[in-house]
């Protein structure tokens, strides 16, 4: 592994002087405030290694890269019983669209569009004060990175509620069918909390260790989820992670993926590493330009891939 450091610091040199960078998400003021420029990346392999560049211990807001712990805890707590009010199909549709809850009633098509982590941090409130389960949601993340330096950023969380109408027409929309139980102020009081965890490459990547191994966390020794969980949640961010993105970025990386619209990506290659970027500039799909780039480029010189055969022990 002695080459990642290398390849990792020649990725971020090569973002460092990227001309089209993508537009940040304005619509959320404090997002609006950040930098293009930024860049960092953060590897974290299997035998333990990290291996960082560029601005890898910033923090930044994560966004809908949480809707990968939320469904991991949502999981814990109902098991497969969450599979009746959140489907597992990539929507082809943008990550806040209203339109295919119509024709569905009311049941989203994946847990990482806007409406499906809706549901899921409905079940998360399940017999729990908003309070409780946003803080079940920051203690996991702490635990799985390691670090108890990890926050939620209050401003964000105040201004995704401020600005967040078309969240609160989803949730409302749910409620009528019956898919969302609790108030929607309640429900959405965890997501917008859920969404404002404000971490760095190097501790987003550290948490999603338990993803590259098999559910364990490599720390702890513990078991977060079952290995066959584990791949289902990796297939969903393979299949859903950059929503009507996603196709063309397992087809350029070959990684499991989760995208937030602060910038970030958290990637998975199984058994091999969990990775991090960030770059807030976003795409047109609303996914981090120079992120989905930099581990194009990560992939193109490890080989790193779940398409890619490993050896049979």
């Amino acid at each position: 592994m002695s080459d990642i450091a290398a390849i990792v610091a020649e990725i971020a040199a090569e973002m460092r002087e990227a001309t089209e960078r993508g537009q940040v998400a304005d619509y959320i003021p404090p997002l609006a405030c950040i930098s293009p420029d930024r860049f960092g990346m953060a590897v974290v392999t299997a035998q333990g290694e990290v291996f960082t560049a560029g601005d890898a211990e910033e923090p930044f807001s994560i966004q809908s890269i949480s809707k990968v712990f939320s469904l991991t805890l949502a999981l814990g707590a109902v098991g497969d019983a969450l599979w009746r009010r959140v489907g597992r199909e990539p929507s082809g549709s943008a990550f806040n669209s209203i339109v295919q809850l119509e024709s569905e009633h009311g049941i989203p098509r994946n847990p990482f569009i806007n409406a499906g982590a809706i549901v899921v941090a409905d079940v998360l409130l399940s017999g729990h004060e908003p309070r409780e389960a946003i803080g079940s949601i920051l203690h996991f993340v702490r635990a799985l990175a390691g670090d108890e330096s990890v926050i939620i950023d209050e401003r964000v969380a105040n201004a995704e509620r401020e600005t967040g109408f078309r969240n609160f027409a989803l949730a409302n929309y749910m409620r009528a069918f019956g898919n969302i139980r609790h108030p929607v102020e309640r429900t959405l009081g965890v997501y917008f909390h859920q969404c404002a965890l404000a971490m760095s490459c190097r501790q987003l990547a550290m948490a999603g260790r338990f993803l590259m191994h098999d559910g364990r966390n490599p720390a702890t020794g513990l078991s977060v989820v079952s290995p066959r969980r584990a791949r289902r949640i990796n297939a969903l961010m393979m299949l859903c992670g950059h929503y009507d993105n996603s196709g063309e970025f397992a087809f350029r990386t070959g990684l499991a993926g989760k995208s937030g619209v602060g910038g970030g990506i958290l990637a998975v290659a199984p058994g091999i590493a969990s990775i991090a970027v960030w770059s807030p500039g976003l795409n047109d799909k609303g996914n981090s330009q120079l992120g989905a780039l930099a581990l194009e480029r990560l992939t193109q010189r490890t080989g790193w891939s779940v398409f890619q055969p490993r050896p049979v022990a």
